[in-house]
């Protein structure tokens, strides 16, 4: 079972596999897949989190935006 989520840039999207950092499915442009795969390293503890409070439906806590 994948833990996931989605990322949209302009008009890109893909799938980034929270447990591994890596993209599962789509594409991004390489300074935004680089951006995005740091970010889901450095927040992947709190992506789990989310992941399971998303899977029983309630709401995620928010998390830091990349800069």
């Amino acid at each position: 079972m994948y833990l996931y989520f989605h990322a949209y840039y302009q008009d890109y999207k893909a799938i980034i596999n929270i447990h591994t950092c890596e993209i599962i499915e789509g594409v991004l442009p390489p300074k935004q897949m680089k951006l995005v795969l740091a970010w889901t390293e450095i927040h992947k503890d709190e992506l789990l989190a989310d992941w399971q409070l998303a899977s029983r439906g309630e709401l995620p806590f928010q998390i830091e935006p990349l800069k």
